[in-house]
């Protein structure tokens, strides 16, 4: 391999890697290298797409969509004078729009229906129907009718059952059944839950489901979605229970469970503020919150919740500079009772009531990252979980019980047990220098590596001390049951030991988790633990709950506050015959550092002291932690377990490949702490570094590949053409040699242009002489 061919900072592989028990060559398959490059769209952009022709009668709310194959159907609502029973068709590939072809007999005019797509049929169930303009025949409806998409056929399929007309529902398609739940009645709200079959008309009949758990309050104007096989609702018209609370239902267990916003760090981002007349979609492990009527206002920030991490962001809207000097946004206005659908990986919002009760007859799309996710906390997570490669030992409170970690992550979390580690670490380094010291495991037994090292730290008891640590490798803790005191009281030992090891980010997080679980059972209880612990913000907290009017004749009552300590007794009566004034801080809240911080910083030097394992690219050493690189690769994993190198340094490369010493640093920071930031021609040589390392996803090739497609200029593509040749991405070599060919006169004056190697140049040549239509070579040859 002649490594002057390529660009100065690769060079070809010196050394091979050590080899583990099972295959990364990338030499014998290039599909991953593949980057199908053809139209993208900007992720997270909105797009205005041509409204509906007036003529149609298109501006309406309260109506629904659905998505079929490459098109939208809209059906019903009103356009503020009528109700509406047409049947629109938006075609996304051409943006056109037409009325669909149907025959049978529709449903009758109705809003506040639903629509669900199921095989390929569309269902209509249920509404509000009459003449709204006379104020006459108005009544809700439990009607079912099937529209087929290939014939237009329109059914009314008659089901046995009692279910309860109703209108402004919720909707949607599970285990081939129609679900039903909660909505209006024209008198009362509901929350029931009702299903059928779809797979058979004769045998069709409604069944009520009985509900379980934490079911929602009864509530209608609220979207249901289907994320991960379980239904969510979010928020609603619940009168005065209204709440921003999200709700998760379990199909197989119909199981209600309430999705607890606790573990929300003050300063992260909040749940959407409580609203109706939103819409609710699922994409991916996705769910995204628009529009609505929120506390009379119409907002119209886009909101995404990860079920996976529970929890939300406001989306920031990409901008569209295609085909415009200046940046612009094409966001929909706030609005409430439009409709929003999928396909493929864009939304699509229709319709709705804007500012002064205007209908509108709009069509956005929202384009959709198809990122995977960041499996950062969770590759940690299963570090502490698994415990490979301890390396210290940590002997807790009067007992001495032993807990194993990794020196890596918690010097890098800890300021206060880092300090103990380097103490320790001193008095190791004087009992080896004595002679005194042995190497033996955790069970007394010798071991071929270093010794654990042993830290004792007297002020912990384990049980608190493994939740603390599962918060170092996580940055969340899994928080024991809502409510009960013992489990109250754990938190609230963790909560102490967060103060006195100086973890800001911990101790929000257990105050925010002793708060939502303090009640009138257990608030007697969490008060006299916080007064013992000297807990004086929670007990604060305590206090004044006991002291609110609703809550003090039924505390004092209880057997509970015959035994409370006299002296918490005399604090109690004297708060309810004096509360204290308020005192208001404008202090902003110290929320800590995150993992990622804190493993960025580790990274970037305050780590050095730690280093534990020498990488060697091209022959020059980069001093790196084996915990980290064993958690985020199953590469290192395999390696570190079975065939550690004897001298403690490992040769890096991509397949066949030595990536540029700025692509490396690249694939670090991806590493340590999940950075997908690079220059795209570093996306090339990381391009196969997910299949070649084994990271938990291929989420850094998807980033190279936007990367890529998003950034190669008539500035780079000359050293973005040289790193497609090292790493055979022929697809992209292809595509640089287009830009070059069409761009020709500005390249051409590219002081990289004359550095390149000879077979480039010749490719370069080639691509000019295939361009250069027949016509322009009679004209070459008229002028010759």
């Amino acid at each position: 391999c002649n490594s002057s061919s390529g660009p100065p900072a690769m060079s070809c592989k010196s050394k091979v890697a050590p080899s583990v028990d099972f295959d990364h060559s990338c030499s014998d398959s290039v599909e991953y290298l593949t980057l199908n490059f053809g139209p993208f769209e900007t992720v997270h952009r909105w797009r205005r797409l041509p409204p509906c022709d007036e003529f149609v009668g298109a501006r309406r709310s309260k109506h629904t969509v659905v998505a079929y194959r490459d098109a939208i159907y809209v059906f019903g609502g009103d356009n503020g004078k009528n109700m509406l029973n047409d049947l629109l068709r938006f075609d996304v590939k051409d943006c056109s729009w037409c009325r669909a072809f149907t025959t049978g007999t529709p449903p009758a005019p109705r809003y506040h229906h639903s629509a669900v797509v199921y095989g390929s049929s569309m269902f209509v169930f249920g509404g509000y129907t009459g003449d709204i303009y006379s104020n006459s025949n108005l009544k809700n409806k439990n009607d079912l009718f099937e529209y087929k998409f290939a014939t237009g056929q329109w059914t009314e399929w008659k089901v046995e059952g009692r279910l309860v007309a109703r209108s402004a529902h919720g909707a949607t398609v599970y285990n081939d059944k129609l679900w039903i739940f909660a909505g209006y009645d024209g008198n009362a709200r509901l929350n029931d839950m009702w299903t059928i079959s779809l797979q058979d008309r004769e045998q069709a009949y409604w069944e009520e489901i009985e509900q379980s758990g934490e079911i929602p309050p009864s509530c209608c104007n609220f979207p249901v979605a289907v994320c991960q096989d379980k239904m969510f609702v979010f928020s609603g018209q619940s009168g005065a229970k209204i709440t921003n609370n999200l709700f998760q239902f379990e199909f197989k267990g119909h199981i209600w469970t309430r999705i607890p916003t606790e573990h929300l760090l003050r300063g992260s981002p909040p749940p959407p503020q409580r609203r109706y007349g939103h819409t609710m979609v699922a994409f991916d492990r996705h769910l995204y919150v628009f529009g609505g009527a929120a506390d009379n206002t119409l907002p119209n920030e886009l909101h995404c919740y990860d079920v996976d991490s529970q929890t939300w962001e406001v989306i920031q809207a990409s901008t569209d500079s295609e085909n415009c000097d200046v940046d612009i946004l094409q966001m929909p206005s706030g609005r409430l009772f439009h409709a929003a659908a999928v396909i493929h990986d864009a939304m699509y919002i229709f319709g709705g009531t804007v500012d002064n009760n205007v209908r509108s007859g709009e069509m956005y799309r929202f384009q959709f990252s198809c990122y995977p996710k960041c499996t950062l906390h969770e590759d940690y997570g299963k570090l502490w979980e698994n415990r490979q490669f301890c390396d210290v030992e940590f002997i807790l409170g009067e007992r001495e019980e032993k807990v194993l970690g990794h020196i890596a992550i918690v010097t890098a979390r800890c300021k206060w047990l880092r300090k103990k580690i380097l103490q320790a670490r001193d008095r190791q380094k004087q009992s080896d220098e004595s002679g005194s010291g042995s190497q033996k495991d955790s069970s007394g037994r010798s071991s071929r590596g270093p010794p654990l090292l042993e830290v004792s730290i007297r002020e912990a008891d384990a049980q608190p001390f493994e939740v603390l640590m599962q918060f170092l490798y996580t940055d969340k803790i899994q928080y024991p049951r809502r409510g009960h005191v013992q489990d109250v009281l754990l938190i609230m030992d963790v909560y102490k030991l967060a103060l006195s090891f100086k973890l800001s980010r911990l101790e929000q997080l257990c105050v925010q988790y002793i708060e939502a679980s303090v009640d009138l059972q257990n608030v007697l209880s969490v008060c006299e633990n916080a007064n013992k612990l000297q807990l004086d913000q929670l007990k604060e907290h305590c206090l004044n709950f006991v002291v609110k009017e609703s809550h003090f004749n039924q505390v004092i009552m209880t057997k509970e506050f015959e035994h409370l300590s006299t002296p918490l007794i005399v604090e109690i009566v004297r708060r309810k015959q004096q509360p204290p004034p308020r005192v208001y801080s404008d202090l902003p809240v110290d929320i800590g550092t995150s993992l990622v911080q804190d493993m960025k910083a580790y990274l970037e030097g305050a780590g050095h002291e730690f280093c534990d394992i020498i990488l060697l690219l091209d022959g020059h050493p980069r001093p790196a932690h084996k915990a980290i690189l064993a958690a985020r690769s199953s590469y290192f994993e395999a390696m570190f377990r079975s065939f550690m190198p004897e001298d403690g340094q490992v040769n890096i490369s991509i397949g066949e490949m030595v990536p540029s010493t700025q692509a490396f640093e690249s694939m670090l920071r991806y590493i340590y702490y999940g950075d997908v930031n690079m220059p795209p021609e570093d996306s090339l040589y990381l391009f196969a570094a997910p299949y070649y390392y084994g990271f938990s996803n291929n989420r850094l090739q998807a980033y190279c590949k936007q990367n890529l497609e998003m950034n190669v200029t008539v500035e780079n593509v000359l050293q973005i053409l040289e790193a497609a040749d090292k790493t055979q991405a022929l697809d992209m070599k292809k595509h640089c040699l287009h830009i070059i060919v069409h761009q020709f006169t500005k390249v051409s004056k590219l002081p990289n242009l004359r550095s390149l190697s000879q077979p480039l140049l010749l490719d370069i040549i080639d691509s000019l002489a295939s361009h250069i239509s027949d016509k322009q070579c009679t004209e070459m040859s008229s002028d010759i």
